[in-house]
């Protein structure tokens, strides 16, 4: 296994098995087409990097048919509103223009609207990116990278704050992604982006934020060294609550921006849970494998007392639950979810059904596997009578 950025071996510690790509919902004359992956992971111990060995290509994971949009989610649009507004008032004074990326349906980029401020959105997956540019956002259907970037010379050096939420872990080239972030950024600009963090996983052991799209997992220790091989600097750092635990980071060029006393403290945090080395890594592998041996035993017990279980959202997470613990129609007869490009088709692997809200409804089971534990305040007060009675369960505590 080599390090995707310093180019060095390093080894793997644990791997999830063959795994399908995370949002590759599918009909059923694709089941024999099927592709799959070894999900393997490691640790660059020299820049304290978690990621993975291997992984679909870019293009086979964000394409025309993307089944994710942002605005589907009540809590992300009130988080993204909450974002657009800290940048501005923190920021606002000198900025002028503004970039994301991984815009995907433009709902950060669309709070900017009643503002001067110039935002243009990098979106590489036509579907989404057709709705942003629906919404009157400029938006570049293809990836932020060096060679793109370079195609807006008049931009050079003259962007203010490049932004992202959930989408520089996806970026196998992350070396390409910061020179395009070089080459844009002005001398006191700010690179800003909130990312799931490592430290969040360690701790509730929710492997499934491991899949092919998250090609890394970041923590303060591995943002920190990656940037300062690039002339750049980690220079604050602020805990969110996004994807059941995430991070915003904001980097500038060195010896331009003060650090604050924050991200110090974060910092030492890190060191004491062991979420900048490899003994950090190995006590996860154990809580996934423990997390693994109970989830197979509650659903077996389940079954046995003839329970009916379904499945709750049809997630990217949830391929990996299902698949690293083989989870199929064995045990969960339907997996309900509201995305329209889902409907009617099947999980990736382990080829469960997808049905719309209304069937959950209409034929509530006795227990429902909450895939989306992250947004789980949303759900159970949307599902209040079934919350009520007790019935969710997760692979984690929820």
């Amino acid at each position: 296994m080599i390090c995707k950025i310093t180019k060095k071996s390093i080894k793997p510690f644990m791997s999830f098995g063959k795994m399908p790509i995370a949002n590759g919902f599918l009909s059923k004359h694709q089941f024999k087409k099927e592709f799959f992956f070894d999900l393997e992971v490691g640790f660059s111990k020299n820049i304290s990097l978690f990621q993975l060995n291997d992984h679909p290509k870019p293009n086979q994971m964000f394409n025309k048919n993307y089944p994710f949009f942002t605005g589907s989610s009540k809590g992300m649009v009130e988080h993204f509103k909450n974002y657009s507004n800290w940048i501005i008032k923190k920021y606002g004074k000198n900025l002028n223009n503004l970039i994301e990326i991984g815009s995907n349906d433009g709902t950060f980029l669309s709070n900017f609207k009643k503002t001067k401020i110039n935002v243009i959105g990098f979106e590489p997956s036509k579907n989404v990116a057709e709705v942003s540019k629906k919404k009157g956002i400029k938006t570049i259907n293809d990836f932020f990278n060096f060679k793109n970037t370079k195609k807006l010379k008049k931009l050079k050096n003259n962007i203010q704050i490049i932004s992202a939420a959930n989408a520089i872990c996806h970026v196998p080239n992350l070396i390409s992604l910061i020179k395009g972030v070089d080459f844009l950024l002005s001398k006191e600009g700010l690179f800003i982006f909130e990312e799931p963090y490592l430290g969040s996983m360690f701790e509730k052991a929710s492997y499934d934020q491991i899949y092919d799209e998250h090609i890394f997992m970041f923590s303060l220790s591995s943002i920190k060294k990656i940037f300062n091989l690039y002339n750049f600097e980690l220079i604050d750092a602020i805990p969110q609550k996004t994807h059941g635990g995430s991070m915003r980071y904001v980097v500038g060029r060195k010896k331009i921006h003060k650090k604050t006393k924050r991200l110090n403290k974060l910092l030492l945090n890190e060191k004491r849970k062991n979420i900048d080395n490899y003994k950090g890594c190995l006590i996860f592998k154990k809580k996934c494998e423990e997390s693994k041996r109970k989830l197979i035993s509650k659903v077996k017990k389940f079954k046995k007392s003839n329970l009916k279980i379904a499945g709750y959202a049809a997630t990217s997470k949830s391929t990996t639950i299902l698949n690293y613990c083989k989870i199929g129609t064995n045990y969960i007869d339907y997996i309900c979810d509201t995305t329209k490009e889902k409907i009617g088709k099947y999980s990736p692997g382990m080829h469960i059904p997808i049905v719309n809200m209304n069937y959950f409804k209409k034929n509530l089971p006795d227990k429902a596997f909450l895939f989306a534990w992250n947004h789980k305040k949303e759900i159970f007060k949307k599902e209040k009578k079934f919350t009520n009675q007790k019935k969710w369960f997760a692979h984690i505590k929820i």
